[in-house]
């Protein structure tokens, strides 16, 4: 049993010292990935507002097309009033006449407001094109700065993820997964020892029969206040 102890007393170690690792990173794989979230936003909502714009143009182009044939069908109408024999032949081609009118009326109006639409999504577009750049150099800085500390330190974190592996695959599945949900709900330490007749992890006293049951290394023992496993000093390789 001495051993299962032992073994996850060491993989609190190891995983310490990768949290410190980590730590040295700072908030920095969050900024990075922050900033790339806000760029790949901006990318998107500009790629939707292009896609906008070139919709607005092909409608306008499509009502200019469908202008240019009223006009040539009114052109050909107001031809044909001085050539109708009747009041009928007459009334029926100054409809025509004046719904064409107000279909060209229709269209021009609408692509008034398409053209102020697509002056918006220009705009718009523009005016996101430096924030834009900004974020970028800025994401380009921070990557830089995460290479730099990973770089410096990834030689020794790939050796203590290594020795890792080996004391994972060597330690109990029970023991692992009791080790790893403790150690992620107290923020890390999941093994701790008693110092001064007190639980290390949480400041709490453990009763002194509690005391001498740990020291005897024949079992897991929880703290009663924090859950932490407790070992005792011979398995963390201290004096009492």
């Amino acid at each position: 049993m001495i051993n299962r102890l032992k073994t996850l007393y060491e993989l609190q170690i190891l995983d310490d010292q990768l949290d410190d690792l980590e730590e040295l990173r700072g908030d920095l794989p969050h900024t990075v990935e922050d900033l790339e979230m806000k760029i790949k936003s901006l990318k998107e909502e500009t790629e939707e507002k292009e896609l906008k714009r070139k919709e607005s143009l092909e409608k306008r182009e499509d009502n200019e097309e469908g202008i240019e044939k009223l006009r040539a069908n009114q052109k050909k109408f107001k031809t044909q009033l001085y050539q109708v024999r009747n009041n009928k032949e007459y009334d029926a081609l100054t409809k025509e006449i004046d719904n064409s009118e107000e279909l060209i009326n229709k269209l021009e109006a609408e692509n008034n407001a398409l053209a102020d639409t697509s002056k918006g999504l220009a705009i718009d577009i523009e005016s996101v094109a430096p924030q834009l750049e900004e974020l970028k150099a800025e994401l380009k800085i921070k990557e830089a700065e995460l290479k730099e500390i990973s770089k410096a330190n990834e030689k020794e974190e790939a050796k203590l993820k290594e020795k890792r592996k080996k004391i994972v695959d060597e330690t109990k599945k029970p023991d692992y997964a009791a080790y790893m949900r403790i150690r992620k709900a107290k923020k890390g330490k999941a093994v701790v020892t008693i110092r001064r007749a007190a639980c290390s992890g949480c400041h709490n006293i453990v009763p002194s029969q509690r005391q001498l049951e740990i020291r005897r290394n024949n079992k897991l023992f929880f703290c009663e206040y924090c859950g932490r496993i407790l070992v005792s000093a011979e398995v963390a390789g201290l004096t009492d």
